[in-house]
């Protein structure tokens, strides 16, 4: 661990992971946000109903709770009204990170189009190094990550240490359900991106979404074309550095 994390070993987040297997995402958030703050952030998409189901949880818990968000520049126009909606609603200022290259940049250096080339380079441009600033100072981060979205995501703990961040992870929403999760948006009225009734059921950049057909892995809409499933957020080290 980094000097910057020395309260808790790799041993003690799995004990504290395993303690709140099986409870309420609200009380893994009083934790982890009684244990951090300032320093952490909860990371939102403005995308799927799981980012935002964790606002309207973290802004009952902490109304200054520090939100923000991977603006890659690519993202759809319903993605920044959604963004806006909930500055106004829970009267948070939500943190922006933008990539170090412009589009146009990137399209320069790298030729046009590089998401329909090489969408892993693409994604870590766009999306991987900006969380890397984000996350810089930060000693914990919460995302929305749930087992039941992906293979690739089965496994997820609710309390984790991130090597490739270099801080504390918390999944409070790793045991739900998708059903769970419209359940808590409906009954809270919480708002969400609009373009989920559209059929996009996980919701990125333009380039690289489209929406679900009927039958289709929820996340069958990103990246159509490729075998790539993650944007490279939530792969573990080992795995984006094989050998």
């Amino acid at each position: 661990m980094t000097s910057r994390q020395v309260r808790f070993t790799t041993e003690e987040l799995g004990s504290l992971s395993r303690h709140f297997e099986g409870g309420q995402p609200q009380e893994v958030l009083r934790w982890a946000l009684g244990e951090f703050h300032p320093d952490i952030l909860l990371a939102c998409s403005f995308g799927g109903a799981s980012g935002m189901a964790l606002v309207d949880m973290a802004a009952q818990v902490r109304p200054d709770v520090r939100v923000f968000y991977l603006d890659t520049g690519f993202l759809f126009p319903e993605t920044y009204e959604l963004r806006d909606e909930v500055e106004r609603r829970y009267g948070i200022k939500v943190e922006a990170y933008e990539s170090r290259w412009s589009p146009e940049a990137q399209a320069r250096e790298f030729g046009e189009e590089l998401w329909s080339r090489d969408p892993d380079l693409c994604c870590q441009l766009r999306k991987v190094e900006p969380n890397q600033r984000a996350l810089e100072g930060a000693r914990a981060w919460i995302s929305g990550l749930r087992r039941d979205q992906a293979s690739t995501r089965a496994d997820t703990p609710v309390v984790q240490w991130d090597e490739s961040f270099g801080v504390v992870k918390v999944n409070p929403l790793a045991a739900w359900t998708e059903e769970q999760v419209w359940e808590y948006v409906r009954e809270h009225n919480v708002p969400y991106n609009p373009l989920v009734d559209r059929g996009y059921k996980s919701i990125g950049c333009t380039h690289c979404t489209r929406p679900v057909r009927a039958g289709e892995d929820p996340r069958a809409g990103r990246w159509s074309g490729f075998s790539k499933t993650e944007c490279g957020l939530h792969v573990p080290l080992a795995e984006k550095n094989p050998g």
